[in-house]
């Protein structure tokens, strides 16, 4: 076959891939998800799980009875090696299936991994259709067995991220492996929205992502060679992105590939499309393209060259050309050279501004070149074409540090995790300010000499001397700079490694920055001196580099000073265009000059400041400048340029996007100058000096970047937060479908819903003549004069005894009296009291030794009593009475980004943040302090970032926002003993046990619409959890009797006991949606155990637990609180073991323990959108959803509906 006939072939199997104007959207993907019965890959990162198979997969010339699927996009035919064998080293060395292959985390509790084996009619005729639509020349096949692999909102691996998963960009694709007796097929969906990213990090760099199928390891006689490589993506991102856009099926997003036929087989077959645009027709095609086209020999098929080189280790050569956008020019005959095959290659020449217009900055224009493009900043602006910002124009920057350094002698390293670094340049005079945070001062003073760390930003945007750029100048903002710093005379090294990783949308320059190594000592309270130096920088292509050594002056606190010295040496690489000779005409030496250095460690505030004047300019010095522009000494406005004239003339000119007479500048509004600046469903949001579009709700910007599109999905006002509501604690919003909602201001308030103001109920005649009246947000209490007792509402001068003490009182005074006082008969109770008169929680009876415990009433709790010997636990309800009055404001400390755990203390609500799964115990305090309140449930609300916990001693249900705020009480009315607490944050609504009223209720978040939905059959409820994706709820009943774990759906129907034999106290329940298992710890039986609920399959995941109280799980981890050992243990479920241990400082009682997640689990349930249709309550069920009313629901219009939709 000649390379005409190839062309024409690769032409026409291209062409195809255009054929549909409408990419699939997430809902035509095959079912997934807990719904289609899909089993879920742990979370993690590398995760892989063995899929033994009904029916066995042909890949190549092999025939597979189980494959491995793993997290990182990908499915194998062996037990797959670490991903640091293949993670930018494509391909591996044993067989692949890559649907879209990277470095992916699961962690994060969004994204997840699904994956089934289906042999229903559904699966196999979806299958059929896709595989006979591609191709539709042969034989129609009807497969017999599917593997369907589900990747939903992975995200990249970033190992140094807490985890708090806001705005990263996240991926969903979809791999059937569909399977006949003579062959197997890959069909691969993208949907619309399902390609967010297109690279992720390997090895300090950032690596395409890759879809494709390798064979791996061919074993020979002697050797191993590498087997085939079809690989359908190229090293260009744009390849990926194009997946969601292009197809080889007919159906845009979706790509079917044969990968295995038996008892012959030549390499993968793409899928064909048939019907081709007449123009593209090429001039002079030869006769008969039709049946080499039906041969479908995949060697020729779309242009792909095979190898089967032999494996030394060394680079595998790669022809891929699936994605190659449609280009009228020229094409050029690339002919590869091979031992095995010889064949001409056609391709595409890519690299023109037809389609490469949108890679260059917008204030940039794209030029072709013989051998390519380039962009070039436009006039009034600078950069390498691809990053331009204004002239004149102050820059930011924004970063991470993170790393580890050793100061001195010490053996333990500071670690930094995420620290924000800022930096701020007056580019018009080359000053750069830089500031790190949360610097302890075991490490801070010795990083004072390192005003290098700012020092790159400081290059990049210096003072231009005439003739000479700067560092953005020339390479823009997208670049790696690695330093290696040598302190003398010790010897110790220090490397600093920074990326920076372009502009973003607020016209920031973005860096992370890493630091690794050790640095002599810098005592406490030392100051550090920096003189003026210069350091000279070589260019050459895409490398620049520079060392000097550099003296700096410690000020010792006794006021001495000792001179020290540094070796620095650094490189940086790039990417620059190489196809404008112009722009290679670079001076090959540059010199930066700084000056007026300023360094400070503010130990305070655990903060380190640089500041430093920048210029670059001759390396031989030339004649000095003079004119105020070069030197920096003019006045004009910091967001203007000055423009040099002749000797020391010159003139200030505001910067782009500014106006005013360069003394003043103001920003432009270009938003309100040129309203249609956006396109249409985008909103323009004003910045200085630039704007910004930004699409409207329910929109997404397309390929382009600039056009809006609508998305397949309902925005919630009052869901996302961007409602206009008053603050949640003055007003509730309430969503009523589509975009609209409602906001109605919450009792004690008064207003429209979007301005709320407090109700002063002081008014005469609230309180007791004897009271004073407080007014409070949203209610007001009395409290007793001083020298009167009472509630406020009555105060009396005598203190009347408490029902305790006046229970006590009565059986005494009626007994005999001995030496000691009355004394009661003997083989009578006589009730204990505390020092505040309430009862004791545990009461026991003097004649028989029985003890039991009590409520606040004294009546003893059902299922309590212990015999002789034995007492039970008791729950302290609270000896000092319900406060009057104001007490101290509680102390809320918002909580940093990242994913915490939240317990409970008498008093108190504690968090500590995870980092991974690990505790990070230093970093533990107090978020929430409510003195002489005994707390015992805690739960979270992901959306709005609320704790909500239960406490006895009013007894009432509260909330709280972690980001700060006041706490608000929800629920006061009809409560004895509130216990466990739970949310369902799709619906909108909690639950709770209340193991006095031995009942379970649901409300929505504000505390209204209340209804008990359980109150038979229960005697000690206490834990509740919910599972919102799935409709249900689960709860444990301690009840010594009979103890038991149950179920029902979220209305109560369809109640059921899961567990009931061989437990003891099942104090603590939690619900894991990633691995569907629902886990307890049992304080009688001293196991944690988990099972899941669908199929019962119990097992014991560790014993010899102590009295454990609370329970929570995060990814792998179970964490309890221990009554015992005043302690949060983490578990670790797959190893059995207890992996760490964490004691507050208080040593008191832990009670109730919630994960705080950084963002929420992925799902939906029929109450999710528009409260499911419900004028009330809306409670979701596995299949549906019920509408019920609130049990005061008298004449307010509810409707009920039962389950089902």
């Amino acid at each position: 076959m000649g390379w005409q006939e190839q062309g024409w072939l690769v032409c026409a199997s291209f062409l195809g891939f255009v054929a549909s104007v409408q990419s699939i959207r997430r809902g035509e993907l095959f079912p997934f998800g807990p719904s289609a019965r899909d089993q879920l890959l742990e979370a993690g990162n590398d995760q892989t799980h063995r899929l033994d198979l009904d029916k066995p997969v042909l890949f190549y010339d092999g025939t597979f009875d189980s494959v491995f699927i793993n997290t990182n996009g990908f499915v194998a035919t062996t037990e797959p090696t670490s991903e640091s064998t293949y993670l930018g080293k494509m391909p591996p060395k044993f067989g692949m299936i890559a649907a879209l292959q990277g470095d992916l985390d699961t962690s994060d509790g969004v994204g997840k991994v699904f994956l089934r084996q289906d042999s229903s009619p559904d699966a196999l005729r979806r299958a059929a259709e896709h595989i006979n639509r591609a191709f539709p020349e042969d034989d129609e096949v009807s497969p017999t067995h599917v593997v369907v692999i589900t990747w939903v909102d992975v995200a990249t691996h970033e190992p140094q991220s807490r985890g708090d998963g806001i705005g990263k960009k996240r991926n969903t694709f979809q791999l059937v492996i569909a399977s006949l007796e003579t062959a197997s097929y890959a069909i691969v969906l993208y949907a619309r929205d399902g390609i967010q990213f297109s690279s992720t990090p390997a090895e300090g760099s950032s690596v395409v992502m890759h879809a494709g199928f390798s064979k791996g390891l061919v074993r020979g006689f002697l050797f191993s060679t590498q087997g085939p490589y079809y690989r359908t993506t190229t090293d260009d991102e744009a390849s990926v992105r194009a997946l969601a856009e292009e197809t080889n099926s007919g159906l845009r997003g979706v790509w079917v590939y044969e990968i295995g036929t038996s008892p012959y087989f030549t390499n993968v077959a793409p899928g064909e499309v048939t019907e081709l645009p007449t123009e593209a027709t090429p001039q002079g095609a030869p006769e008969g393209h039709e049946e080499a086209a039906d041969a479908r020999r995949p060697v020729y098929t779309d242009g792909q060259q095979v190898e089967y080189p032999p494996f030394d280790g060394g680079q595998i050569e790669i022809h891929s050309v699936q994605y190659q956008p449609h280009h009228p020019g020229n094409p050029e005959v690339v002919v590869v050279d091979d031992p095995v095959i010889n064949v001409d290659v056609f391709s595409y020449n890519l690299g023109t501004c037809s389609n490469n217009r949108n890679k260059c900055s917008q204030f940039a224009d794209c030029k072709d070149y013989s051998s390519g493009y380039c962009c070039h900043c436009r006039p009034g602006f600078y950069g390498n074409g691809k990053q331009c910002v204004a002239e004149g124009k102050p820059q930011r920057m924004n970063g991470k540090l993170n790393g580890k350094v050793y100061v001195g002698n010490s053996p333990s390293p500071v670690e930094f995790s995420s620290n924000d670094l800022h930096s701020y340049v007056v580019v018009n005079d080359g000053r750069s300010y830089v500031a790190i945070s949360d610097i302890p001062h075991t490490v801070g003073p010795s990083l004072q000499p390192l005003s290098a760390l700012g020092g790159v930003i400081g290059w990049a945007f210096a003072l231009e001397q005439p003739g000479f750029k700067n560092g953005f100048s020339l390479i823009g903002g997208e670049f790696t700079r690695q330093a290696e710093v040598t302190f003398l005379p010790g010897n110790e090294k220090l490397t600093i490694r920074q990326e920076f990783k372009g502009i973003d949308e607020h016209d920031h320059l973005v860096v992370s920055t890493a630091l690794e190594g050790r640095v002599p000592e810098v005592p406490r309270g030392a100051t550090v001196q920096i003189d003026p130096y210069s350091e000279i920088y070589q260019y050459s292509n895409n490398l620049i580099t520079s060392s000097s050594t550099r003296d700096y002056v410690v000020n010792l606190p006794d006021g001495s000073t000792d001179t020290r010295t540094y070796q620095w040496r650094q490189t940086i690489s790039f990417q620059s265009c190489q196809h404008d000779e112009s722009s290679r005409d670079v001076k090959p030496t540059q010199m930066l000059s700084v000056d007026q250095v300023f360094v400070m460690y503010d130990a305070n505030n655990e903060l380190i400041r640089f500041a430093m004047s920048n210029k670059i300019r001759d390396v031989n010095g030339g004649q000095p400048e003079e004119n105020p522009c070069f030197i920096g000494r003019h006045n004009c406005d910091t967001n203007a340029v000055c423009r040099p004239g002749e000797g020391t003339q010159f003139i200030c000119q505001c910067a782009a996007g500014f106006n005013g007479d360069g003394r003043t500048c103001y920003d432009i509004d270009e938003c309100r100058e040129n309203p249609q600046t956006c396109s249409s469903h985008a909103i323009c949001n004003n910045q200085p000096g630039t704007y910004r579009c930004e699409c409207e709700d329910g929109y997404q910007f397309g390929g382009d970047g600039q056009t809006c599109v609508e998305v397949d999905r309902v925005v919630d006002a009052c869901e996302e937060g961007t409602h206009t509501c008053d603050i949640p604690e003055r007003a509730q919003c309430s969503y009523t479908g589509g975009s609209s909602y409602i906001c109605s201001c919450l009792p004690g308030f008064i207003g429209d819903g979007r301005v709320c103001q407090d109700i002063d109920e002081c008014q005469p005649g609230r309180c007791h003549q004897d009271a004073v009246c407080y007014n409070t947000q949203g209610s007001f209490t009395c409290q007793c004069r001083p020298g009167y007792y009472g509630d406020g509402f009555y105060c009396s001068q005598e203190r009347t005894k408490t029902q305790c003490e006046a229970h006590r009182d009565s059986l005494l005074e009626v007994t005999e009296f001995g030496p000691r006082g009355p004394r009661p008969s003997v083989g009578q109770y006589v009730p204990t009291c505390d020092e505040n008169g309430a009862y004791e929680p545990m009461q026991c009876h003097g004649g028989t030794g029985h003890c039991w415990c009590v409520d606040r009433n004294g009546q003893e709790i059902p299922g309590t009593r212990s015999g002789p010997g034995s007492r039970p636990m008791c729950i302290d309800h609270g000896g000092v009475p319900p406060p009057v009055g104001p007490t101290p404001r509680p102390d809320i400390h918002p909580l940093p980004p990242g994913t915490h755990l939240l317990f409970a203390q008498s008093g108190r609500i504690e968090h500590v943040p995870l980092e991974g799964y690990d505790m990070k115990k230093d970093e533990a305090k107090a978020v929430l302090h409510l003195p002489e309140k005994v707390i015992i449930g805690v739960a979270y609300d992901c959306v709005e970032k609320m704790v909500y916990w239960t406490e006895i001693t009013s007894p009432s249900i509260s909330r709280a926002s972690i980001q700060g705020g006041d706490p608000i009480a929800v629920i006061r009315s009809d409560l004895d003993s509130p216990e466990g607490i739970a949310i369902d944050y799709l619906g909108r609504t909690m639950f709770w046990t209340d193991s006095v009223k031995d009942r379970i209720e649901v409300a929505s978040l504000d505390g209204s619409q209340r209804r008990v939905i359980i109150d038979s059959d229960l005697v000690n409820p206490r834990a509740i959890i919910t599972d919102p994706p799935n409709g249900n709820i689960y709860w444990t009943d301690w009840n010594r009797d009979a103890p038991k774990i149950e179920t029902s759906y979220m209305d109560g129907s369809n109640r059921r006991v899961l567990v009931k034999d061989d437990l003891g106290l099942p104090n603590g329940l939690t619900y894991d949606s990633q691995s569907s298992l629902l886990c307890w710890a049992d304080a009688g039986t001293h196991k944690m155990e988990c099972m899941h609920p669908g199929r019962g399959d119990r097992s014991k995941i560790i014993e010899g637990i102590q009295y454990p109280f609370g329970i929570a799980s995060f990814g792998k981890n179970i964490y309890y609180t221990d009554w015992r050992r005043d302690a949060v243990v983490a578990v670790d479920r797959h190893a059995g073991r207890e992996s760490d241990e964490f004691q507050p400082q208080k040593r008191t009682k832990l009670y109730g323990i919630a994960t705080a997640y950084a963002q929420c689990p992925s799902g939906q349930n029929y109450c999710s959108v528009n409260n499911g249709g419900c004028t009330h309550l809306c409670l979701a069920t596995p299949t549906g959803r019920s509408c019920k009313c609130p049990s005061n629901a008298v004449g307010v219009g509810c409707v009920e509906r039962d389950s089902g939709y």
